[in-house]
């Protein structure tokens, strides 16, 4: 599950001509996790394929339009559960002392919530422990798979991939209240500019502080590059004890 992990979050990254060397490595580690239908691990393997072989520059175009450019693919959990509200800044900084705690210590430009840095964490911990934390944005994940479909993007198979991976499995309510918010198409400005003025963001029936903090209160241990798998971004961390 570990090497499973450092995959997904390696998919998750910017394309670079790192990332497009490193496919074959990644494709194994895919292949081993079981756990992970074989039918998204076909699909997996079909966006390896792409991104080992098509032009950086149209794979760092179409990835900005996705995940950079639309809100409701934002790769940032904490966009999802606080929107641009105060209680977001909040969360950053509890969820940086959670890693400082750690030992991680991250760069300026870093940002906690982000989920591929969020999957090399899980990555450290206990195979049981991580399916654990990685359920509590279950409801997230399925409902960015969901918008992922819909746009026709094999990317969709990454978060296919992380719900099947993650031991509490999505609500069925908290996936449709996600689903209901505006979804731009990235190339519908206007769209767009309304969807990042929203409030902030809330999910299911009776949502409430205890359920949007959870993964915070959640998050323990270090974070560390596997030395058989690339990170998804380069962090000095000590080994967990």
């Amino acid at each position: 599950m570990i090497k499973a992990l450092k995959a997904l979050s390696a998919l998750l990254t910017y394309p670079t001509a790192e990332l497009q060397q490193a496919c074959g490595e990644i494709s194994e580690a895919i292949e081993a996790e079981l756990a992970v239908p074989l039918n998204v691990r076909d699909r997996l393997h079909k966006l390896l394929t792409e991104i080992a072989t098509d032009d950086i520059y149209d794979l760092q175009e179409r990835y900005v339009l996705l995940f950079d450019r639309t809100r409701s693919l934002s790769l940032h959990l904490f966009e999802h559960v606080h929107g641009e509200s105060r209680d977001r800044g909040q969360a950053m900084i509890d969820l940086k002392a959670q890693y400082e705690k750690a030992g991680l210590f991250m760069g300026a430009a870093e940002l906690p919530d982000f989920l591929p840095l969020f999957l090399e964490f899980l990555s450290t911990l206990p195979a049981q422990e991580a399916r654990d934390m990685l359920g509590q944005p279950a409801h997230i994940l399925a409902a960015m798979a969901e918008r992922l479909r819909k746009r026709g993007s094999p990317y969709e198979a990454v978060f296919r991939a992380l719900v099947a991976l993650a031991a509490a499995k999505p609500k069925e309510d908290e996936v449709s209240a996600l689903l209901a918010l505006p979804d731009p198409d990235a190339s519908d400005f206007v769209a767009l500019d309304a969807a990042w003025e929203d409030e902030q963001v809330t999910f299911g029936p009776g949502a409430s502080d205890d359920c949007k903090d959870g993964l915070v209160a959640r998050i323990r241990g270090a974070l560390r590059p596997a030395p058989d798998m690339p990170a998804a971004a380069a962090h000095t961390v000590p080994p967990r004890q």
